[in-house]
């Protein structure tokens, strides 16, 4: 793998880029061959919190992990163990939807080396995928305003509405900095 390693409002020290070369080297174990594209790996310091955000291209796939820690160190070995959990998800997916040799599943080896072989992991990681509640209602039309003081007064963190400006299910949500968010679809 590839690492293109940036700081936001800091300097990357070199001991910082090898500890996180190193600690992400680890995950190239879970694939029968490294990717190729390049790994994006951000660090970041606001108010006192070390974050780190990482992003690896796959085929048919982006794994996206992020950690905030008080220690950049910390949150370096918090994300890369986010993104061994993605991986292992990502895995028993593909061993459940594409059974045929020559698919998708290539891309990650059979057995980790943990000890554990993979119908181990498929089952532990079927029980993380667990649906436990189903819920219905109806979608009022609102502008994103009215949205947003609406799921501040049922005091979720995300509110699913009909937007009045493209008639189209938009969400509006608030994001880790306080601020808010807005998906709409691409179409």
């Amino acid at each position: 793998m590839k690492y293109n390693i940036r700081g936001q409002r800091m300097e990357v020290t070199d001991a910082l880029q090898e500890y996180v070369e190193k600690k992400l080297s680890r995950l190239e174990r879970y694939f029968e061959a490294p990717p190729q594209s390049d790994v994006t790996v951000t660090l970041s310091v606001t108010k006192g919190q070390q974050a780190v955000e990482v992003m690896i291209p796959l085929p048919g796939a982006l794994l996206r992990a992020e950690e905030k820690r008080a220690d950049m160190y910390a949150s370096i070995d918090f994300v890369v163990d986010k993104l061994e959990r993605q991986i292992r998800k990502h895995k028993t997916k593909i061993n459940r939807n594409f059974r045929e040799p020559g698919s998708a599943r290539a891309l990650f080896k059979e057995d980790f080396g943990s000890g554990q072989g993979v119908t181990t992991l498929a089952r532990d990681e079927e029980d993380d995928l667990e649906l436990v509640r189903t819920k219905r209602f109806n979608l009022k039309p609102m502008d994103v305003e009215e949205a947003i003081l609406q799921m501040n007064l049922v005091g979720h963190s995300f509110y699913v509405f009909v937007n009045t400006e493209n008639k189209e299910v938009s969400v509006v949500y608030r994001r880790n900095d306080g601020k808010y968010g807005l998906i709409e679809s691409a179409e």
